[in-house]
């Protein structure tokens, strides 16, 4: 499941492993300090752009399927309601159709929350428990998959919402959205999230963590979506 820099810092208020190089070869007596300045504007922070494109960009895929899927099965519904006036459309125009349908907006509104929030939020989350846990052991393993279930997994659930809310200027109604939705959502993501996250922290690298997370995402909104329109 799922840092802002600016004039104070880090959001996630978690510096990056070139941080923690630029200590260590200050310790090493180096004659030549590294200046973390000219790369993350006197801050300590860089914004991770590559992790960030590539959850904004998987957050969007996900939304369009779910939106494509969602407007699909709203269509069949209207044909077997019309059996009686049956007309065939060819799949060009059924497409056309459904681009023209899109919701951009909610599009737009995923895509930020991958951009912004969840890529670099759970890159620096990912830094930080390698840095708490480096050893790949079987009892460090079960404590991040632990981990991610109890601290960032209710994190995301909890963002996500409140950023949907705050984009359509509903936060008012963000407690009932809560009371209703959050553990629903959070029971069923413990189904799906506790084996991609043990696989992702046995089998996958640091830096390609979060696009793993992300694949996984695509997936668990379509699986999510299936569920929610039975």
């Amino acid at each position: 499941m799922d840092a802002l820099s600016g004039g104070t810092g880090g959001f996630w208020g978690l510096l990056p492993f070139h941080s923690q190089q630029s200590r260590r070869s200050k310790r090493k007596g180096s004659s030549k300090p590294v200046d973390s300045t000219d790369c993350t504007g006197g801050t300590g922070f860089r914004f991770p752009l590559k992790q960030a494109v590539t959850a904004g960009s998987l957050a969007l895929t996900g939304d369009t399927i779910a939106q494509l899927r969602e407007r699909w099965v709203k269509t069949e519904a209207v044909k077997q309601q019309n059996l009686s006036h049956p007309h065939h459309d060819s799949i060009k125009d059924v497409m056309w159709t459904h681009a023209l349908d899109h919701d951009w907006l909610r599009a737009l509104r995923m895509t930020s929350y991958g951009f912004l929030l969840y890529g670099p939020g759970s890159y620096a989350w990912y830094q930080f428990l390698d840095r708490c846990m480096p050893k790949q052991t079987v009892e460090n393993i079960l404590t991040k998959v632990l981990l991610n279930q109890i601290v960032l997994g209710p994190s995301v659930i909890a963002v996500v919402f409140a950023w949907n809310n705050l984009w359509q200027g509903k936060l008012s109604e963000l407690p009932t959205k809560y009371k209703q939705d959050a553990l629903p959502t959070l029971f069923i993501g413990f189904r799906f999230w506790i084996p991609v996250s043990a696989l992702n922290f046995w089998v996958v690298p640091l830096q390609t963590r979060v696009a793993f997370m992300s694949m996984g995402s695509i997936f668990w909104n379509f699986c999510l979506s299936s569920t929610m329109s039975k």
